[in-house]
């Protein structure tokens, strides 16, 4: 059976492997005992599966792939305990994945994508464009390696790493649906966070999925202008377009927008910045979350000095707006989405 043709054992939904292991001749409780096995035990391989039969491994091992990361590096912040992780993939590839500790649980950011071709002007992670969309057993397998290698439970999930997760839709949603379900991790969607630079139609699509996870708008700009200097993705769609999808999907969901927005100093941080943001927003049930930007050596940005980021929040509290600071977290690793994957890449 060739690398193709192998059915990708740890993608499939719950019945799907049910379904998948009867067609091997099994009992439908074997399925139950694999789908454990992957989702709720989080192992690394078949051999450690110990009440599946030796006969059942092999059919197994011989049919699908077994999606299981390995660890090239990890950094620990020491200000924090923030953890950046480089896995490789199977073919070779690799992608960033963060565990962050805070007081309600351990939090952990995933990547969508090898690499993201959305060319965000302050973003390492579209450096080198789009390689390859990752399958849903790649983005979850993240969290899992995170859960073997620390051996805590990972309660609250971000798609924010490298990537545009509307880019990989599909795989996207499925990986949402093995995550939240209930026969595996069991995480709630309200804990599970989407970013996206602003792909009106997907968000659209996701609005009407009905999910309740979060949706996070990168969107870094009080008008149009300044969003195509900054953010390519404005020349397909236009700010309107992009907040107005945010308004639906709220209207279909229930669930408040975050919206993402990059301090870039003497760019997008001025005071009448922030007046003309609370204009755009001002009816849609948001969340601003200010994030001093961080610096990359290819690109010539600034981040904005405290008192600036102080004054944009001052600003946008007194147009009524629910704003905060979002809490820099590991600031002496490599921090920024793509750091730690072009940083390797360009030593080997």
């Amino acid at each position: 059976m060739t690398e193709q043709s192998r059915i990708d054992i740890k993608s499939l939904t719950y019945e799907e492997v049910l379904s998948f292991v009867e067609s091997l001749g099994e009992k439908p409780f074997r399925g139950k005992q694999l789908y454990e096995w992957m989702h709720v035990h989080k192992v690394a391989s078949y051999d450690e599966m110990t009440n599946l039969p030796g006969k059942l491994r092999q059919k197994l091992a011989e049919s699908t792939v077994y999606t299981a990361l390995t660890q090239v590096e990890c950094q620990i912040s020491k200000e924090d305990d923030t953890r950046k992780y480089l896995f490789a993939l199977a073919d070779g590839n690799m992608v960033e994945s963060v565990l962050m500790r805070y007081k309600h649980g351990n939090s952990v950011c995933v990547s969508s994508q090898v690499g993201c071709r959305m060319g965000c002007r302050f973003c390492a992670s579209t450096l080198d464009g789009l390689v390859r969309n990752l399958q849903p057993s790649e983005i979850l397998d993240q969290i899992y390696a995170i859960e073997r290698a620390t051996g805590e439970r990972v309660s609250h999930v971000v798609v924010m790493g490298t990537g545009e997760p509307m880019d990989n839709y599909d795989n996207l949603l499925r990986f949402i649906r093995l995550l939240t379900d209930e026969h595996g991790s069991n995480i709630s969607q309200r804990n599970l966070t989407v970013s996206t630079c602003g792909i009106v139609p997907r968000i659209r699509m996701l609005a009407e999925e009905h999910l309740q996870i979060t949706l996070a708008l990168s969107l870094h700009a009080s008008n149009q202008q300044k969003r195509l200097e900054l953010m390519p993705v404005a020349n397909r769609y236009d700010i309107q377009e992009v907040v107005d999808a945010c308004r639906y999907y709220f209207e279909q969901t229930g669930r408040r927008i975050t919206f993402e927005y990059s301090l870039v100093a003497g760019v997008n941080d001025s005071e009448a910045d922030a007046a003309e943001l609370a204009a755009l927003i001002a009816d849609v049930n948001c969340h601003i979350n200010l994030i001093p930007v961080n610096p990359i050596k290819e690109r010539d940005y600034v981040q904005s000095s405290r008192g600036a980021v102080e004054a944009f929040k001052n600003k946008l509290e007194k147009y009524g707006r629910n704003v905060t600071i979002r809490r820099e977290m590991g600031r002496d690793i490599d921090g920024a989405c793509g750091q730690l994957r072009r940083r390797h890449i360009s030593e080997t």
